[in-house]
């Protein structure tokens, strides 16, 4: 989406066209109206991010920038600051940050002028633009502050998977509002990116650690051993070195490296993010942070979660580190502060975890595709360790006959919850249909439509991925039912759907 696009509205709601008859099978209810909105990939919005690729790279680049002369120091930084410093806030400490963070790779230490470090900061930077390939898998929630809205509208969050170079993912944010009557009004684009950066000093509390490592489920004995070798609060190098130490003194007892690995894996997917003082959150890009993220961040399924007063915003999502998945969850009561932290357990497996929006039976539930197949229901006391599953249903009909799995957590109705499925039929094709739970046993199927709500169209059908239509959530305002979507994993459009009219189908 272009920065300077004017706001995007549909000035009425539009029926969904025909599609031809080559695509009518399978057919797609009489209830979509998609609106005229599209959210596309923009190679403008763009942030910084470190460009070092290994201690000999940095030790020559360094070996040349010592030789350069003072003058061609400060015109070469001179022309950097020209061409980017209005396209980032703060890039100067960008820079300086890259600088400290290549010279402590080297052991770097020579008494450099600040222009000279700057400049090798710079090197040591580069643009990455985020959606250049695709935006794409929405979830969407109200935002906790609805001040200011019309009392028959409501503010929203949007969270999409962006995707550019070297097919990298990361989570970005629009803002937008829905109107009484089912409309969406998007905000423009942020002007400028922020990239999410862990929140120093990264400390953590012993107590507070071994009670997560406990629920975890790690050898009680072995995060003794670590943990009394450290302090309280004790940092991330501190934990390396003794569960190294530990490794190399005990290597051939199996639990333990495979325990002393896990403590450190643990500790690496547990993070806070917070906003600037400044900074809105369509501003902010959670790129990959952590090792388990490398290679990219998948799918955020937000929910509000509901708990007697308190109101949290919950997050499960993919990391991928290029070999492996991991489940991960982040949470936040402002949308400024995020806590991130993985999830474990045999009940925690395979992509598409979702949240119920609230405990059942004084449990947490998440719905889930754990065996890649087959949807399930899994059931926890704790976040963080997930050790029961009972299989929901498995793919029965045409359009999901290769694969079942859900599209975002499900919303309570007073007919029961309604959850959202995708299925995957003949040439890989993604279609997005619906079920109906039992709001005290969601094991218990009330409805599960035969046919999918949204199928592609004959415009939607091309792109990254062809014949795809996805979504990470919905949510319900004034009677209507807002499906922001997927198209071919390129691009998101918005349906509205008349809830009644989608519960009596279930029912019936």
């Amino acid at each position: 989406m272009s920065k300077s696009q004017p706001l995007l509205r549909s000035p009425a709601i539009v029926e969904d066209a025909v599609a031809p008859a080559d695509l009518q099978q399978p057919k797609r209810p009489p209830l979509v109206k998609r609106l005229p909105i599209k959210l596309k990939s923009d190679d403008r919005r763009v942030i910084v991010r470190p460009f070092i690729l290994g201690p000999d790279r940095v030790q020559s680049l360094f070996s040349r920038i010592r030789d350069l002369s003072e003058a061609e120091v400060d015109a070469t930084l001179a022309h950097v600051r020209t061409l980017y410093e209005s396209r980032h806030d703060d890039l100067l400490a960008t820079f300086t940050e890259h600088y400290e963070a290549g010279a402590a790779l080297i052991g770097w230490s020579d008494e450099w002028a600040l222009s000279r470090r700057l400049l090798a900061g710079a090197y040591l930077t580069m643009e990455y633009a985020i959606d250049s390939a695709a935006l794409f898998n929405p979830s969407i929630v109200a935002l906790p502050n609805q001040s200011g809205v019309a009392p028959d509208s409501l503010r929203v969050v949007l969270s999409l998977r962006a995707t550019g170079e070297g097919h990298v993912s990361s989570i970005v944010f629009h803002t937008a509002t829905i109107e009484g009557d089912g409309d969406v009004v998007l905000d423009p684009p942020a002007r400028q990116l922020t990239r999410a950066r862990v929140s120093l000093p990264r400390a953590y509390a012993t107590t507070a650690f071994k009670d997560r490592l406990q629920q975890m489920h790690v050898d009680e004995t072995i995060v003794r051993r670590v943990l009394e070798h450290l302090p309280d609060p004790f940092e991330l190098p501190a934990l390396h070195a003794v569960c190294l130490e530990l490794r190399s003194a005990l290597s051939g007892h199996a639990d333990l490296v495979r325990s002393t690995h896990a403590i450190e894996r643990i500790a690496s997917t547990n993070y806070r993010i917070e906003l600037d003082a400044d900074d809105q959150i369509n501003e902010l890009v959670i790129f990959p942070l952590g090792p388990e993220e490398a290679r990219g961040i998948e799918d955020l399924r937000l929910v509000r979660f509901v708990d007697g007063s308190q109101v949290t915003y919950f997050g499960t999502y993919t990391a991928y580190d290029g070999f492996r998945i991991t489940p991960m969850m982040l949470s936040t009561t402002d949308f400024r502060t995020f806590e991130v932290f993985s999830i474990a357990g045999p009940s925690a497996m395979n992509k598409g975890l979702a949240l119920f929006p609230r405990k059942i039976d004084d449990h947490y539930v998440m719905c889930s595709r754990i065996d890649g197949e087959n949807l399930f229901i899994v059931r926890s006391k704790s976040l963080y360790y997930w050790p029961e599953s009972h299989q929901l249903v498995k793919p029965e009909m045409p359009w999901e006959l290769f694969q079942l799995g859900n599209c975002g957590s499900p919303i309570e109705t007073p007919d029961g919850w309604l959850l959202l499925t995708h299925g995957v039929g003949p040439m890989r094709s993604y279609c997005i249909g619906a079920m109906l739970l039992d709001l005290n046993d969601p094991l218990k199927v009330i409805g599960h439509l035969k046919e999918p709500l949204i199928v592609p169209d004959e415009e939607e059908r091309d792109g990254y991925v062809p014949n795809v239509v996805y979504t990470c959530g919905m949510i319900e305002h004034n009677g209507n039912l807002i499906i922001p979507y997927a198209q071919a994993d390129k691009s998101t459009g918005v349906t509205v759907f008349a809830l009644r009219d989608l519960l009596d189908r279930l029912r019936n």
